[in-house]
């Protein structure tokens, strides 16, 4: 179906072949280390163009691609899926700008879309791509790339940002969005369309991650992506050292208090740099710090006391009204896991109790098994079949390992793990997958399969027909410290709607508690 030709782009030399001058077709322009991904209906008058240009001179081959099939809604799809894989494939950084890549409906998309493997297998044979799709689509560089097409949505709040962005004034932009609506995609995206905008090249802007845990990651696909730096990614503190024009704040929620941390004392000092006290948290920090910051939030991901919940944040967009402006945008539909709306909305009732029928998701395998052996065996053979398989747990067990590292952390049925040895990059780490991960160290990763432990801190209450917990088997102690019981309620089933989500084709549980196992196996197949 593909004929991939070569041609001489420095030396203007292409083929006379009558597609060449007629015919929509896709593009490779490259250097061996750097590559730009284009679409035209007239390709040599398209190279013409390309040679006036200063910024492609640097290229010095061309891939033209043809097939008799192809028509300009194809090419446009295809265009915009090439940049995304070859982005992540790393054989080449690639020039392209992010302006415009959406989710394309066309005529027989879905017959093109598996049309599209054959071409991408034809051009690892040519040599012109290195890794196969399935290697990509794992990699982080692919889920947190710049170039995703974005949905409806997306696309409609990306463009209102933007438009609002473009007023040069004081504002507050929030973004509303449950778990898995793609708010890191659009803070991503924003970032990557600001910086390659000659509007904003003069605007200081940067890209704040509360989390430990990804900001190592996101420093190193921040490196790999033309235009964007390492720099860029910034931690609150970082926040404190300068003004920004803009902020973009992945994971507001994540933001934390003067309040159950362990850096108490650099927290006062931060404060303090900037004329502020510890009655100020660090979303405080933000808003002193930039003229228009970009806040994506979701109340369902507070996991603790020192985070910001949504009583303490409407409070702050309440005060911040008085000096500028507040836009809300909303993002509403789920993008990680395959089971969609219907299954984030299933995971609250049950965690909250309300669940009362058995339910099945066409698109999606969740899962109780009863034995942990099979439990863990099931865990190994979704790591091999899919990969970006892990473990993980709610705050059950002591983490005797952190100072011990001969000791084991959980045991269940005679089986022995040890919690995470690291909480930074641990999901893409070496032994994950022999390792339990907590919600620090997976909190806005994506897995393939999330097996996901329920320890003895939540049960069930089958007389009253309630979600109860037991703070003494709890462990994390800043978790707890200074929780009513209602508030660390909250906390834990906050925790296990953000390990319920982590899997993008399934998830699998393991429930120690018998009256919480009996509960689920009313409303969840059992293996």
């Amino acid at each position: 179906m593909f004929k991939v030709i070569n041609g001489d782009f420095k030396n203007q030399i292409y083929g006379e072949e009558s597609y060449l001058t007629n015919w929509p077709m896709l593009y490779i322009l490259e250097n061996g280390k750097q590559a730009y991904i284009g679409e035209s209906n007239h390709v040599k008058t398209r190279m013409n163009q390309h040679q006036m240009s200063v910024e492609k001179r640097i290229f010095d081959k061309v891939h033209f691609i043809y097939s008799s099939k192809f028509n300009q809604s194809v090419t446009l799809d295809y265009e915009s899926k090439l940049i995304q894989y070859i982005v992540a494939d790393e054989k080449f950084v690639v020039t392209n700008k992010n302006a415009g890549i959406a989710d394309k409906k066309y005529f027989e998309k879905s017959l093109y879309d598996e049309e599209f493997h054959k071409l991408w297998h034809k051009l690892q044979r040519e040599k012109i791509v290195k890794h196969s799709m399935e290697e990509i689509e794992n990699s982080e560089l692919f889920k947190y790339s710049p170039f995703k097409e974005l949905n409806d949505d997306q696309r409609k709040a990306v463009d209102d940002i933007i438009e609002a962005l473009k007023e040069d004034k004081k504002q507050t932009v929030v973004v509303n969005g449950m778990h898995g609506s793609g708010k890191t995609i659009v803070a991503i995206y924003l970032l990557k369309f600001l910086r390659d905008t000659e509007e904003f090249k003069d605007k200081k802007i940067g890209f704040v991650l509360p989390q430990i845990s990804l900001r190592k990651t996101m420093k190193s696909i921040f490196k790999s992506i033309y235009g964007l730096s390492p720099k860029d990614v910034l931690s609150p503190s970082d926040v404190t050292k300068q003004h920004y024009d803009i902020l973009l704040v992945d994971e507001a929620h994540r933001l934390h208090q003067y309040k159950n941390i362990s850096y108490m004392g650099p927290f006062k000092a931060n404060c303090e740099r900037i004329g502020l006290t510890t009655q100020n948290d660090e979303l405080d920090w933000v808003l002193h710090q930039c003229n228009c910051p970009v806040l994506f939030y979701d109340k369902l991901q507070v996991v603790g006391p020192s985070g910001i919940d949504v009583d303490r944040f409407n409070r702050k967009m309440e005060l911040d009204r008085n000096k500028r402006l507040t836009r809300y945008f909303s993002l509403l539909t789920q993008m990680r896991v395959k089971g969609g709306n219907d299954y984030i909305e299933f995971i609250i009732n049950l965690l909250n109790g309300n669940a009362e029928v058995k339910t099945n998701f066409d698109n999606y395998e969740i899962k109780l098994v009863s034995d942990f052996g099979a439990f863990n065996e099931l865990l190994y053979c979704k790591e091999k079949e899919f990969g970006l398989s892990r473990m993980i747990a709610g705050f059950s067990w002591d983490w005797k390992s952190k100072t011990n590292k001969s000791e084991y952390d959980i045991e269940i049925q005679g089986i022995r793990k040890k919690w995470n040895y690291r909480t930074e990059g641990w999901v893409n780490s070496k032994n994950a997958i022999n390792e339990v991960g907590c919600i620090h160290s997976t909190q806005g990763y994506d897995l393939n399969y999330g097996f996901i432990i329920m320890g003895n801190e939540i049960g069930y209450d089958k007389d009253n027909k309630r979600i109860i917990i037991r703070p003494e088997n709890y462990f994390d102690q800043n978790g707890k410290k200074t929780a009513s019981y209602e508030e660390l309620l909250e906390y834990i089933k906050h925790i296990y709607y953000v390990l319920m989500t982590r899997g993008i084709k399934g998830t699998y549980l393991y429930i120690c508690d018998d009256d919480l196992r009996n509960y689920f196996s009313e409303i969840i197949e059992v293996l």
